[in-house]
């Protein structure tokens, strides 16, 4: 079904609600704070890598709050086991059976914190409820409502205790993001506005989370032309042909391609994808997926010059 130009101009203003609420939280990072929010409509999930100290878990959390949505937060610690993120059944002697208790990954907005410093057999407790939207607990298999994103955080500058997440969890995360420090114009004006109190505890929600399933759907309605697909897979198959890398896209990047542009696309009011649109969004969806082979990098290449 095409999508009508009022479901357009009504996509766009929602789009620009959310993210301008966020924006009286998080201030001078409007390119980081579009891409996160496209991400949730586009059904995929974030990783935000960054030092300490960027508001990344301030991120997640107005983008919660933002669209009046459920949140939980999970610190991922060495000892946290996966029961404590995807829940248990515990024995109640009244009812004279088992009850599931569900863990904190029931929700909209899930912020992995420090996804790194957990063991992988508990990061791998994500997979499941990132792919499939789905978990499973005793054989008993539990669907997770939309809107459903997980936003992960984790510090690329120290590593002692840390298990680096491995190729195949990176690769399910739809973007990798990074904060960056602001502007000194922005860093005046958050003493300013942030030296009392946090503008966090004056947020409110802008939208439903009924609005942000209804974006969903018009996003996955925007036309795609043969010609951009192949676009596309030219893109995906030049970074598996590249001589420097060890590892290009995955078909699941080249998916996630077309779900982020097909997003972009709808914020600007069109109907169809441009080529633009995918090369907008290219960068935070490839950079965490190759790898570049140890020659290269001995040579000084990076993955953005790629």
């Amino acid at each position: 079904m095409p999508v009508t130009s009022d479901e357009l101009t009504w996509f766009g203003e929602q789009f620009r609600a959310i993210s301008d609420n966020i924006e009286h939280v998080i201030q001078g990072k409007r390119e980081t704070v579009e891409l996160l929010t496209s991400c949730l409509i586009a059904g995929g999930h974030a990783l935000v890598e960054d030092v300490p100290g960027v508001g990344k878990t301030l991120l997640a959390k107005s983008l919660a709050r933002s669209i009046d949505c459920s949140f939980q937060r999970i610190l991922f610690t060495p000892d946290l086991l996966p029961s404590e993120v995807t829940g248990v059944s515990v024995w109640v002697r009244d009812a004279g059976d088992f009850v599931f208790r569900p863990g904190p990954v029931f929700t909209n907005v899930i912020l992995g914190d420090e996804i790194n410093r957990a063991s992988p057999k508990t990061q791998a407790a994500l997979l499941e409820a990132m792919e499939e939207r789905q978990v499973t607990v005793d054989g008993i298999t539990r669907t997770l409502g939309p809107p459903f994103i997980v936003v992960a955080t984790q510090n690329p500058i120290e590593h002692e205790g840390t298990y680096p997440l491995p190729e195949a969890q990176l690769d399910r995360f739809m973007m990798r993001l990074t904060m960056g420090y602001p502007s000194r114009a922005k860093e005046l004006e958050m003493l300013d506005t942030h030296g009392e109190r946090s503008t966090f505890e004056d947020l409110r929600p802008v939208v439903h989370a009924e609005d942000v399933v209804r974006m969903t759907e018009i996003a996955q309605h925007v036309h795609v032309a043969d010609v951009v697909k192949g676009y596309i897979i030219d893109i995906a198959e030049a970074t598996r042909d590249d001589p420097n890398l060890l590892l290009g896209a995955s078909p699941r990047a080249s998916l996630y391609l077309q779900r982020t542009a097909r997003t972009s696309a709808a914020i600007a009011g069109r109907d169809y994808v441009a080529p633009d649109d995918v090369k907008g969004v290219l960068r935070p969806v490839l950079n965490h997926r190759l790898i570049l082979r140890p020659e290269a990098q001995m040579r000084g290449v990076t993955i953005d010059q790629i």
